[in-house]
């Protein structure tokens, strides 16, 4: 009968009241912090570029697919290297001390790097044959030619050393002072002109100033073997002090008042400041300059730079000192 059925699912059931959450979607709100930065993600590329970027920072080595660009120089606190045939030869000719000499595997010889080798051979150098991938590294990827060395650090000399040179010279003293030149590669364009045109050495102030580096010793072709170098604490006292010891100082500057022809004192003991291309002649230093000359340029060129500007000028004092 109905109602009286003893069948399963006969019976109504009350209905099931829904289970609580116990919480859980507070605590989903709460959430788990911020999400991590790629690069502190181990398994993200970012982190692992993070981590060969920082290797490379600890070891000098440059990475396999993250590194850009040329390679750095090889460089210590204890050595330096001078690269190109020129440069090479030069230096060996002049006696510097070498650490080592490099030249690579198959390279095409010719008088220079014979020269090299047999000078290296004298002098009993450290000669090694080194592949093109290893030489290019030790340079950087500069323009090698083939050929390398490594040289102890530079050895400046004391301004005061400049004046015992000129003294003990044949003729009147010359000096090059450069104020606030940065790019080794102009001071390497002023030792070349210096050595070609008799300049007793070249004055560099220690800070903010470029000093004899690589570039620099590639740029004067072995010249910086020649012509010394002094570094100043303090370039217009140093200034001053020639001054007192004899010399004239000759600043140019293309808004000088004169041009350098028309220096009068251009045969005597002399000292010629070369400013930097952009700033010019510092006021402390024109301050000590007893003349300021300028070099006739045309009128669409706004300047040159301190390496061609300091050629010009040695060689104009080089033909007023003619006989």
């Amino acid at each position: 009968m109905a109602g009286n059925s003893k069948r399963r699912g006969a019976v109504r059931k009350a209905p099931k009241r829904p289970a609580g959450s116990g919480g859980r979607p507070r605590k989903a709100l709460e959430g788990r912090g911020p999400t991590p930065k790629a690069e502190d993600r181990e398994y993200h590329p970012a982190h692992q570029r993070k981590v060969a970027a920082q290797a490379r920072a600890t070891t000098g080595r440059p990475g396999s697919s993250s590194s850009r660009g040329p390679r750095p120089a090889r460089r210590s606190a204890t050595h330096e290297i001078v690269s190109g045939r020129n440069a090479v030869l030069e230096a060996l000719r002049a006696g510097v001390p070498v650490t080592t000499v490099y030249v690579a595997t198959r390279i095409e010889h010719d008088d220079r790097t014979r020269e090299i080798v047999q000078l290296a051979a004298d002098a009993r150098f450290p000669l090694l044959e080194v592949g093109r991938t290893e030489i290019d590294r030790l340079t950087g990827d500069a323009v090698h030619q083939g050929v390398a060395i490594q040289v102890p650090p530079y050895r400046y000399a004391d301004p005061d050393d400049l004046l015992d040179i000129a003294a003990s010279a044949q003729s009147p003293a010359l000096v090059v002072a450069l104020d606030g030149v940065t790019d080794p590669r102009n001071l390497g364009a002023v030792l070349r002109s210096a050595g070609a045109f008799g300049a007793h050495g070249v004055l560099v102030p220690e800070r903010r100033a470029a000093g004899v580096t690589a570039a620099a010793w590639k740029v004067s072709a072995g010249a910086a073997a020649r012509v010394p170098v002094a570094r100043a604490t303090n370039l217009a006292r140093t200034l001053a002090e020639y001054r007192q010891a004899g010399l004239f100082v000759v600043g140019l500057d293309g808004g000088g008042p004169t041009t350098l022809a028309d220096v009068p004192f251009a045969a005597d003991p002399l000292v010629l400041v070369v400013g930097s291309e952009g700033k010019g002649l510092s006021r402390l230093v024109r301050e000590q300059c007893d003349a300021i000359a300028a070099i006739p340029i045309a009128s669409a060129v706004e300047s040159l730079n301190a390496g061609v500007a300091a050629g010009i000028a040695l060689y104009e004092i080089s033909r007023l000192r003619s006989p």
